[in-house]
């Protein structure tokens, strides 16, 4: 499936919708064991299995370290000031490939994989995903795995979930790549702007 030209940059971008969502209310100390026991899907996540509700469970760990650390993810400094990353004891997987360096950018979860095992278009040719970006160093691409109205989160509004698959670099991490997800909850009328009238490019993680 074709990216539609509005999602185009909402890979590594982020995800509005999301970053909306409630705080959680506060637990007693049972319930906060309770909650790290059910840690987040992170390879149904890493591949576009999961939607919107799922990748809600990630604004936990990434507003609190804490709640990050019960999940057994250590969070790193930021190299990247568009990103959240950390180092997992168990890593997670996607599409045959694994890694414990986990980065999240707003509607973004992502695997940082090195280039010396695969190369940014080699994996991209792999997942069958459409090149956005292949020039002086840099490589995006995507495919968009899910697309479905919603008609269940807003009264009288329908609204379109998006996941897109990715791979892209940055330069931020040299010698690296992201492997991920980009989820994404968007107003049916945003599709349907008149052609030039498309949003300016949220900035990326570079």
């Amino acid at each position: 499936m074709p990216i539609r030209p509005a999602l185009l940059h909402r890979i590594l971008a982020t995800s509005l919708a999301l970053a909306c969502l409630p705080a959680a209310a506060s637990t007693t100390p049972m319930q906060d064991e309770a909650q790290a026991a059910q840690r987040p899907a992170l390879d149904a996540l890493l591949e576009c299995k999961a939607g919107v509700e799922a990748f809600a469970s990630l604004v936990g760990p990434v507003d609190d370290p804490l709640q990050a650390v019960a999940l057994g993810w250590a969070p790193q400094p930021r190299s990247n000031p568009f990103m959240a990353e950390y180092r997992l004891n168990t890593p997670a997987r996607a599409f045959g490939h694994q890694s414990d360096w986990l980065a999240i950018a707003g509607g973004t979860v992502m695997l940082v994989l090195e280039q010396s095992a695969i190369s940014p278009q080699a994996l991209a040719s792999e997942l069958k995903l459409e090149v956005l970006v292949d020039e002086n160093g840099k490589f995006m691409a995507g495919r968009e795995l899910l697309s479905r109205d919603r008609t269940d989160l807003e009264p009288d509004q329908v609204l379109i979930e998006s996941a897109v698959l990715g791979v892209s670099t940055v330069d931020s991490h040299p010698g690296k790549l992201l492997l991920g997800c980009t989820y994404s909850l968007d107003a049916a009328e945003d599709e349907a702007a008149p052609a030039g009238n498309d949003p300016a490019p949220a900035q990326s993680a570079d």
